[in-house]
């Protein structure tokens, strides 16, 4: 009624095209200034503070067409439907602002999210429980936007009358069509219902150090029907998030990223062990990759040439104990190399001429 009565003060009819452009343009003008000046005051109080900036700039876009087709539902509800084209115009506005809706409150959904992780960065040491948080809020705000956008679909096909009919028309068939749709959707329910599962329970979280399919890599992306692991030569593996709910896999930092890693040598039966076992005291305390959790070497198998020996050594992190394996490993060749040359592997030969045990160096 304000409205009407504001076209009438400017002498406006809207009973024709002409008046019907005319209001058309003023209420765009004024849906896009409004839209200006808001974005503009919102953006200066906001500018000091990161959540509301995240927030802003997440509804920029979405909050200048609902305004502009808010104001254009004012101006053209006022005109009279015997119009031409006027009801097709309203109803095409209608499933506009109906996509529009459903586009603002995804934009919601993932600056809710985006503030989520802001307040649980994952660039800190200790991680674990930030990564756990990230993991949740992807997947759930991913979920979360696919159900927001299936009401959006779904309230524009049900402003149609021809989709009810069809509906009434394959009502008696109803019970083998959503048989044929059960089977047809099994893998995307089956990804959407693990990725509920991992959100909750999360046996992976972003940036987790895994075994999978016999490569090892890290936890890069997690979608709402895959999941990305980099791998340790920056390829990248795609892998079904079903697949992780269903096979079993490595996951190194679990509970957190400690790990210790193994160095297997063969040596010869006659190497001093003490001395070798001082030089990886030395190799450890000089590496900055050594947490000073685990060192120790020991004999753990044995064959008819030579003898293993493990050594375990532990740091912070995966990446780093890989660092500290080949460094020890290394360390440990070459002293063995400068001190005890002859008690590296050898292969014994026995000749019946001399009757005496002759060793000769396997590589």
């Amino acid at each position: 009624m304000l409205f009407s009565d504001f076209l009438q003060k400017i002498a406006i009819a809207p009973s024709s095209w002409a008046g019907v452009a005319m209001i058309t343009i003023i209420m765009l003008l004024i849906g896009l200034a409004a839209h200006r000046i808001g974005m503009t005051v919102l953006t200066r109080l906001a500018r000091t503070r990161a959540i509301p900036s995240i927030m802003l700039r997440a509804i920029h876009s979405p909050t200048r067409y609902l305004l502009v087709l808010c104001a254009l539902q004012m101006a053209w509800q006022e005109v009279p439907p015997k119009l031409s084209l006027i009801v097709w115009l309203r109803d095409m506005s209608g499933f506009a602002l109906i996509g529009v809706l459903s586009w603002f409150g995804m934009r919601m959904v993932m600056a809710a999210g985006e503030t989520i992780t802001y307040l649980h960065p994952i660039d800190v040491s200790d991680n674990l429980n930030a990564r756990r948080i990230h993991t949740q809020v992807r997947v759930l705000t991913r979920i979360v936007m696919a159900i927001v956008g299936l009401i959006g679909l779904s309230s524009i096909l049900m402003l149609f009358p021809a989709v009810h009919r069809i509906g009434a028309t394959l009502l008696a068939s109803a019970g083998v069509v959503g048989l044929a749709a059960g089977i047809a959707a099994r893998p995307v329910l089956g990804n959407l219902i693990a990725g509920l599962q991992i959100a909750l329970t999360q046996p992976i979280r972003l940036d987790d150090v895994v075994i999978v399919a016999e490569e090892w890599g890290r936890i890069e992306e997690i979608h709402s029907s895959y999941v990305v692991v980099r791998l340790w030569d920056q390829r990248r593996l795609i892998v079904p998030l079903q697949w992780f709910i269903e096979n079993p896999f490595q996951n190194w930092t679990r509970t957190n990223a400690q790990i210790i890693g193994s160095i297997f040598l063969w040596v010869d039966y006659r190497l001093p062990l003490e001395p070798l076992r001082d030089e990886l005291v030395r190799l450890c305390n000089a590496a900055p990759e050594w947490d000073h959790r685990a060192q120790v070497l020991q004999v753990t198998d044995t064959s008819e040439r030579a003898m293993q020996l493990r050594v375990l050594v532990s740091s912070a992190n995966s990446a780093l104990n890989w660092d500290l394996r080949c460094k020890i490993r290394e360390g440990l060749i070459e002293f063995i190399q400068r001190h005890y040359p002859s008690y590296l592997p050898h292969m014994r030969i026995h000749t019946q001429e001399q009757g005496s045990a002759i060793g000769s160096p396997t590589c």
